[in-house]
Order: structure tokens, then sequence, then C-alpha cells
């Protein structure tokens, strides 16, 4: 089966907290069943409900559906690399009035965030590339 395809990224925006929850599995496991999904959820729907919402994701283009042994199997349309370029800018403008510096301070300031010297020395690698790139004429 065929689904519509979502054009933008920016239409994961568009999605209620518990169409969220569902993305989140399906992005988790890469693909899922509404038995898979149902069965991760915190707090689940009905299991009926479960299987409607996976038809409005379907028809928002979030999802694309296949049959793949008598079961649905649902997957996501939008990569989860790009989904999650896609949520951070939208919380950087949403919670940091646009700011990438303010969030990653935030982020880095996190008490419960321990990054290893191989994750410093990457961090300080991309700041020294945008210094580089901002003092290019």
């Amino acid at each position: 089966m065929s689904s519509a395809s979502a054009s933008d990224p920016g239409d994961l925006i568009a999605v209620t907290r518990r169409e969220r929850q569902i993305m989140d599995v399906v992005y988790r496991r890469g693909s899922a069943t509404a038995a898979d999904i149902h069965g991760e959820l915190e707090d689940p729907p009905t299991y009926t409900t479960v299987r409607g919402l996976l038809r409005v994701l379907v028809g928002k283009g979030q999802l694309r559906i296949e049959r793949a042994g008598g079961r649905y199997v649902y997957s996501p349309v939008i990569p989860k690399a790009a989904a999650g370029e896609t949520m951070i800018s939208h919380v950087v403008r949403t919670f940091f009035a646009g700011s990438p510096a303010k969030a990653i301070t935030a982020l880095l300031g996190a008490s419960d965030i321990d990054l290893s010297p191989e994750e410093l020395e990457r961090l300080q690698g991309v700041i020294d590339e945008l210094d580089r790139k901002a003092k290019a004429p």
C-alpha cells in the first residue's frame, strides 16, 4: 500500500501529543506494527485507537504502510536525521529565541549531561570550523 508523502519536514510539528508518541516508537524501531506500537506506549489508548491514529499519520504523510506477511508495517516517511534536525530547529526557535548558542549552553549545562573527551573534541572541532567560516572573507 502507498501513502501520501510528507513534502516538508516541518510538518512533523503538526502532530498531536499522542501522534508524536507513536512517531517516537516508529523512529526508535525503524518500523513497527500497530501491536508493536501499542505495546511500547506509556499509558496506551485502546489498540483500535492506535490503529486509527496510525491511519491519521499515514494520511498526514508522516508514515508509510506496507503489508508484510499478513501484517501492516509502518515506517517513517521523513528520515530520522531530517526529523531530528527539524525538531531541534523548532526547539531553538520556540524556547531559545532562535539562538543556537543559548540552546547549546542550556544543553551542555544540564546536570544529567556528561560528555566524553571524544565528544568534547568533536564539539570543539565544529566550533573551530564555524569560527573559520565566520572569519573567511
